[in-house]
């Protein structure tokens, strides 16, 4: 019986052609963006805010990326009916607002990101550009 496990993670080069990725489409959409990448156990490997970006939204992309994370799925995901009582007993780490998605290749979870100070369309679309930018699998 194995007591362990094989896994993966992001490399820092990894971290920065996304955190680069992003920004990038951030800036062609006109949308400046608060950034955050984690690892799979929620830890932020990355946190960015572009110049012009609401400051209060690197909160709630701190949370998307937790989120996308921990339930590898999009932040958006969870049931309406659990996303207050979620935010309400997690002090607001947990969120179902759209811009969080879970990081994955190959199929192995390796964290989420999240995007916030657009809508949630274009901070989807921001972090999906990020998900591209190393290949990763996009849901």
């Amino acid at each position: 019986m194995p007591f362990t496990e094989t896994t993966a993670k992001l490399t820092d080069e990894g971290v920065l052609a996304m955190l680069q990725g992003a920004i990038d489409a951030a800036k062609a959409s006109g949308q400046p963006q608060c950034i955050v990448i984690v690892d799979q156990s929620g830890v932020v490997l990355s946190s960015f805010r572009m110049n012009g970006s609401r400051y209060l939204s690197l909160k709630s992309a701190t949370a998307k990326a937790r989120t996308a994370a921990s339930i590898g799925a999009p932040s958006d995901s969870l049931p309406d009916h659990a996303k207050l009582p979620l935010a309400a007993a997690t002090r607001g780490e947990v969120t179902g607002l759209r811009g969080g998605l879970p990081i994955r290749s190959a199929g192995v979870l390796l964290g989420g990101i999240g995007v916030g100070s657009g809508s949630g369309e274009q901070d989807e679309e921001v972090a999906r550009a990020a998900l591209a930018a190393i290949g990763a699998d996009v849901a």
